[in-house]
């Protein structure tokens, strides 16, 4: 969108109206937040802003459009907590409806309703520690892309939760939680575990004339994946490409 400007800092967000005559509307007080968490709904029929709260594991919520007017004294600004501790990843996705988080462990991420603010769904990423790097809703939110420093993109259903993965040990006690969670539908790892980001291929990306669902990783050595992936689980790389050779500049 591009109504508005929006400016993070570590303990700060400044709103700008844009492009037409820029100015300073209002300066947010934030917890640290040195990664810069902040989405903003891409939709023009809505202008909620989301980004780390005051306490640990908290998402806050923001409409930009009100951006500058008068707040009460007393109005306490409309907060979800996600987590017992700091937020690592966030994600809004297309209408603004749904909002993704994860915590700084790692495992799990949790798909939230922003307008009831009531947690929709919980998935697991995994059993071990790791740093969530990007979450992508596609389109129509009926699926959620997350990925790691692990190197493994992780693949979600949301309107049909039922395509997920689920452990078929859930009697079990000492696996407590994770024997009843959600995991991901399918996968894919990438080589040597390369940290990258993951995004939703747009509708028609992809050639033929069957509709096909379709991930892009863009990864930190400099490489291109396009997965192909269909709603019983079957994952297949399509194209694969490298744009940046950072070998060479990493040499010392």
């Amino acid at each position: 969108r591009r109504d508005k400007l929006i400016v993070v800092l570590t303990n700060k967000i400044y709103v700008f109206s844009f492009p037409d005559d820029p100015k300073h509307l209002q300066t947010i007080e934030t917890r640290s937040n040195a990664r810069g968490l902040c989405q903003l709904c891409p939709s023009l029929s809505n202008s909620l802003m989301i980004f780390p709260g005051t306490r640990a594991g908290s998402l806050q919520l923001f409409d930009v459009s009100t951006a500058g007017a008068a707040v009460g004294a007393t109005s306490t600004p409309p907060t979800i907590n996600a987590h017992r501790t700091d937020l690592q990843c966030i994600a809004i996705n297309h209408s603004g409806g749904l909002a993704a988080t994860a915590s700084g462990k790692g495992t799990l991420i949790r798909v939230f309703d922003l307008k009831t603010r009531l947690l929709v769904i919980e998935l697991r990423r995994g059993t071990d520690t790791a740093t969530v790097q990007s979450i992508t809703f596609n389109e129509d939110s009926s699926y959620l892309c997350a990925s790691s420093d692990k190197g493994t993109v992780h693949i979600f259903a949301i309107k049909n939760p039922e395509l997920n993965k689920r452990l078929t040990v859930a009697n079990v006690g000492y696996l407590g939680r994770y024997a009843g969670s959600q995991w991901g539908m399918t996968s894919f790892a990438l080589r040597s575990e390369c940290p990258c980001i993951c995004v939703f291929a747009p509708p028609g990306c992809t050639p033929g004339t069957a509709v096909r669902n379709a991930v892009i990783a863009l990864c930190f050595d400099g490489t291109y994946h396009k997965y192909v992936f269909t709603a019983d689980g079957n994952c297949n790389r399509e194209s694969y490409n490298v744009f940046l050779d950072v070998t060479q500049d990493l040499e010392i």
